[in-house]
């Protein structure tokens, strides 16, 4: 017998890019542009993206992974005694080998049940941070959506924003799946609030049909003086900005990247609502492309003989907790066999005929 074919629903880059952005680099390929983002690609996405998320003087620049945007950000704003106050899930804190850290700036985590930061929890690492023999807390690092899947909600970003500006710190919130947090059907912030409600902020592109590419913007205007000296200096300044610029173009024409958006937040609702038609609960309550429900060890070992996902985390000696990630190119077809596939093995283990694995 033929090895089985592997369905992957272990994150939302497995794909390549979307034909449009493929078709672009394809006819454009032979044409000679300037280099380091000086090109007319990225001057065109520049604008675009200015119009969706109606921004003014704002800085755009483009980058190639959220781990460099992220670094090069934090780097570029903090002073050498100065930390980032993050939810302990954080990508900064979890998934970055120690990016944050090896920049000289200490990575402050927080205890979050669901991913994200309050007011509450930044007032407390404030307290506990009062002289010059501490690191000074100086950034606030959000993620919407958050490593587990949950947005914040308008109220919650202005809270802590208005609260930011208070105490002086900046607030910095990773968008590389901002695209699923904007079309989830819970949420209540415009593209618009963005430019009002943090101080920088990023459009992730490489999680939603390009090849690579995260557009970063600076809304505050005292943190955009000789940015680009810090992005060479962390080899985020590519040569070929063409590349970056022309798929972030494509996507924002004809409203491309929220239409994947919405098929991918669909296609994760498919999934949720057939897992939990099945009687299984969820470890977080999330809406956007990643949802976290707790299966049967016996059954989690069967699922894993077709599909690829991630085991989470342990919840005791007999469930799992698995992360199942959907993207703006997953089929239909393969949610309903996954789902179909749970279903025979549930019914299975009613039955008792699972063996234990």
């Amino acid at each position: 017998m033929g090895e089985v074919a592997m369905y992957s629903f272990k994150n939302d880059y497995s794909e390549g890019a979307h034909p449009n952005l493929l078709k672009a680099l394809q006819q454009t390929n032979l044409e000679q542009h300037q280099g380091y983002g000086d090109d007319v690609f990225c001057t065109e996405a520049a604008h675009l993206i200015k119009e969706t998320f109606m921004l003014n003087h704002d800085e755009i620049h483009f980058f190639v992974g959220g781990t460099q945007t992220n670094l090069t950000v934090i780097s570029a704003f903090l002073k050498p005694y100065e930390a980032v106050i993050s939810a302990d899930s954080g990508h900064v804190a979890v998934h970055e080998t120690g990016a944050i850290e090896a920049t000289g700036h200490k990575v402050i985590p927080v205890s979050s049940h669901d991913g994200k930061l309050s007011v509450a929890q930044i007032k407390d690492v404030l307290k506990t941070h009062i002289d010059e023999h501490m690191v000074k807390p100086k950034l606030v690092y959000l993620s919407n959506p958050t490593e587990l899947g949950t947005i914040y909600q308008k109220s919650e970003l202005e809270a802590i924003y208005e609260y930011c500006q208070e105490q002086n710190l900046i607030c910095y919130l990773d968008g590389a799946r901002l695209w699923s947090a904007l079309c989830c059907e819970k949420n209540d912030l415009l593209p618009s609030n963005l430019a009002q409600l943090t101080d920088v902020f990023y459009i992730g592109g490489t999680k939603m049909g390009a090849l690579c590419g995260e557009a970063l913007v600076i809304n505050q205007p005292m943190l955009r003086k000789d940015f680009r000296f810090n992005m060479k200096q962390k080899g985020a300044l590519l040569a070929k900005g063409r590349i970056l610029g022309l798929q972030f173009s494509e996507l924002f024409k004809d409203n491309l990247y929220f239409e994947l958006a919405n098929h991918a937040n669909e296609m994760a609702r498919l999934l949720k609502v057939g897992i939990s038609s099945l009687g299984y609960q969820f470890m977080v309550d999330s809406d956007t492309n990643q949802i976290f429900p707790i299966i049967p060890n016996k059954i989690v070992a069967l699922l894993e003989t077709k599909y690829l996902f991630t085991r989470w985390d342990s919840t005791n000696r007999t469930e799992t907790v698995i992360r199942l990630v959907t993207s703006w190119s997953t089929s239909e077809k393969a949610v309903k066999e996954f789902i179909q596939d749970l279903k025979k093995f549930t019914v299975l283990e009613l039955r008792g005929k699972l063996m234990d694995s």
